[in-house]
């Protein structure tokens, strides 16, 4: 049986060692775990964790500038993906950052900032461990608690148009989607990669996901 190959995508923005170490702990002998900035192994990977932090302006031009837009639009709908942090927002239609940023436009919808008109003693980024709460049975879910508590580290959130695709919800002022999931495709708000048992648990669950 030949290895199943998944690409940790670096844009030189992601938390890299710590998503590919934690995917690596998480993975089985069968998998092997590459990060790369090239389109090719985008495109020759059997699955794609797409990791983030910092800004969504930044994120987009490296992805501009390292070719790697079209394979990742390509491979977040046929492949399993997870997108992690910045790797959820940048997913996205729109964000408001950086006075708005066109984004990938994976999934239709916003990324908007905490409101702080209307909740100002709000701490904001929101930073530290958070519930999230499952509203589906996604295979991603396996063996998570429902209400399990992640990290997170963020400023902005994701609005998607279509609801459905909310797979997990989180409180911070307001209540926000902090996980969405369409077909092949998972994202979430925390860092799995910071979040303890729970965290590695998301892992192993998307190494063993066909995407259905």
């Amino acid at each position: 049986m030949s290895q199943r190959l998944v690409a940790v995508v670096d844009y030189g923005m992601g938390n890299l060692r710590s998503v590919s170490k934690a995917a690596e702990h998480a993975a089985d002998t069968n998998t092997k775990i590459i990060v790369t900035s090239h389109p090719n192994e985008i495109e020759e990977a059997d699955a794609i964790i797409f990791p983030g932090q910092g800004a969504a302006k930044a994120c987009m031009k490296a992805l501009l500038d390292t070719g790697m837009i079209h394979p990742i639009q390509k491979a977040a709908k046929e492949k399993p993906f997870l997108g992690i942090c910045m790797g959820l927002q940048v997913l996205m239609s729109h964000s408001d950052e950086n006075d708005g940023v066109d984004c990938l436009d994976v999934i239709k919808g916003n990324v908007k900032h905490f409101d702080l008109d209307a909740n100002p003693e709000l701490k904001v980024p929101h930073m530290g461990w958070n519930q999230i709460h499952q509203t589906n049975e996604h295979p991603l879910w396996h063996n998570i608690p429902q209400d399990s508590r992640f990290y997170f580290v963020h400023s902005y959130y994701v609005q998607p148009e279509n609801t459905d695709y909310v797979a997990g919800l989180t409180t911070h002022g307001e209540t926000f989607a902090s996980a969405l999931s369409t077909k092949n495709l998972f994202a979430i708000q925390a860092h799995p990669e910071k979040s303890a048992e729970h965290g590695i648990q998301l892992f192993k669950n998307f190494l063993q996901w066909n995407g259905q």
